[in-house]
């Protein structure tokens, strides 16, 4: 259900100052699809030489595309300038916060760390199946932006759409983060299971296992689930499970070819957010008593407790059940 939003009309169908955090290749493809919408925008990453207070003055639009190891630092450099705007801020990171949580508190997403900070602020959440390289060389693309703010939602939505990116609304905030977070868990599984070339039939059974496993776990955190058979659900989790663009993809693929996990994620470039999703995913769900057993195999892969051939004979031998529980 969206919320009444203070969110004046008039940004709709006007250029946008829009700030980016993140010049990383995500929040650069999301640059280059703000500016040839028309829009004005600034681009920002800790290396910048140009202040981030005067990255942000004056922006109608606040954009967070860093990893989630850096959003909390972010997230307080920004509140410590007085902002002269009341922009809406949106959250482009899948990730987990590994520093919350506990046996009786969820994690926080990266939404809610922004929200935190700004309870006065509308916060749109935009996520979907979207390889950065591929949109990069004009492919088409679609991904969603939610918020409990309709306004909000229609203002991002109109200033990332061109014919190329089609951008849809969406109310489950929650559920349209959680999708594009913990399907990066199920794509270091299913990059294994290619790595190991356990072929087609193996590969299909996993993604829709990991599918019924991220539904659970969304489902425990409060998300519609009918939200996870939407584009940030099962499409991105399609999409990161089929493409060698995808780091997370490519963590599994490399630990199945006998390589180390740290020396894979030396040969990346950029962040595979499902490293750490893992972690906070696999502890809050043995508090929690959720049952994740793809997830907890992959954390024991990430962490040298099981080969990738044991892992894959672990989901094989779990004890026969109904297909819907």
């Amino acid at each position: 259900m969206y919320l009444r939003s203070a969110i004046p009309m008039s940004l709709l169908s006007k250029s946008l100052n829009i700030t980016i955090l993140g010049s990383g290749a995500w929040g650069t493809t999301l640059a280059t699809l703000a500016l040839q919408a028309g829009h004005s925008v600034r681009l920002w990453s800790r290396q910048s030489s140009q202040p981030l207070a005067e990255i942000v003055e004056g922006a109608d639009v606040v954009m967070s595309a860093v990893s989630m190891k850096g959003v909390r630092s972010v997230v307080e450099q920004v509140k410590a300038i007085p902002l002269s705007t009341h922009p809406i801020l949106v959250s482009a990171t899948k990730g987990l916060d590994s520093e919350s949580g506990s046996e009786t508190q969820l994690p926080l997403l990266p939404s809610q760390l922004w929200q935190n900070a700004f309870p006065t602020y509308p916060v749109v959440v935009l996520s979907g199946p979207n390889l950065a390289e591929e949109i990069q060389q004009g492919l088409p693309a679609a991904t969603v932006v939610a918020s409990n703010q309709l306004a909000a939602a229609e203002v991002v939505q109109e200033a990332f759409s061109s014919p190329r990116f089609r951008v849809y609304t969406n109310p489950d905030l929650l559920g349209v983060e959680l999708g594009g977070i913990l399907k990066n868990v199920i794509a270091i599984a299913v990059g294994t299971c290619d790595g190991l070339q356990l072929g087609t039939n193996a590969k299909a059974a996993l993604v829709t296992r990991g599918l019924a496993e991220i539904i659970r776990v969304g489902s425990y955190w409060g998300a519609k689930p009918e939200t996870f058979y939407g584009l940030s659900g099962l499409g991105d989790l399609l999409a990161t499970c089929n493409s060698s663009l995808s780091r997370n993809y490519r963590v599994g693929f490399g630990l199945a070819q006998g390589h180390s996990l740290t020396d894979v994620l030396a040969h990346l470039q950029g962040t595979a957010e499902g490293v750490n999703t893992t972690q906070v995913l696999v502890r809050l769900a043995s508090q929690q008593k959720i049952s994740v057993p793809i997830s907890q195999q992959v954390h024991s892969l990430l962490n040298s407790e099981i080969s990738p051939q044991a892992a894959v004979d672990a989901l094989m031998l779990r004890d026969y059940k109904p297909e819907t529980v």
